[in-house]
């Protein structure tokens, strides 16, 4: 049921593209049911989730609050935005971000990515932070705001980075 979903969510999404003249650009199909893009990435925290201070998620699918190391077993938990009540990407969507060399899982909804960003999808993966400042934290988030290359529906087998972001925030 869950595969049905996500290539049901990616094939809308491949549509959404076409319809705004956005395919060629930012979306390549491979034959494995994958798709890339490139999409607008930021970052948020333990200290500016809503509420302020928690890890609370709008929709639990793997994690019971917002984590994950960005393995395939334990995917970051990553915010998508929504329009006309539907999320851009089911909950439980599985995502690769290259740049950052993290599986991602769509558990909750941000509020600020609405449409997207100059025509590409806008996803904002949680970074962390319990264990440090926010200032540390949102310094993390910024570094990693940009445009990335994001397979939807990834298999297993990219390469990975494991950490919480807030923790290891290398230069992407």
């Amino acid at each position: 049921m869950t595969k049905r979903l996500n290539r049901a969510a990616m094939a809308l999404t491949a549509l959404a593209l076409l319809a705004a003249g956005q395919a060629g650009a930012n979306t390549i199909t491979s034959s494995k049911g994958e798709a890339r893009l490139s999409a607008w990435i930021t970052g948020y925290t333990f200290w500016d989730n809503t509420p302020p201070g928690s890890a609370a998620i709008a929709r639990p699918v793997v994690h019971d609050e917002a984590g994950g190391i960005g393995t395939w077993a334990d995917p970051v938990t990553v915010a998508v935005g929504r329009s006309g009540g539907d999320w851009h990407y089911a909950p439980g969507t599985r995502l690769y971000l290259a740049g950052l060399m993290k599986y991602a899982v769509v558990e909750d909804l941000c509020g600020a990515c609405g449409g997207g960003r100059d025509g590409r999808v806008h996803l904002d993966i949680y970074v962390g932070g319990s264990g440090t400042s926010a200032r540390a934290a949102r310094d993390c988030a910024m570094k990693i705001t940009a445009v990335q290359e994001v397979v939807v529906n990834p298999g297993p087998g990219y390469p990975v980075a494991a950490g919480e972001l807030a923790e290891e925030c290398r230069v992407f």
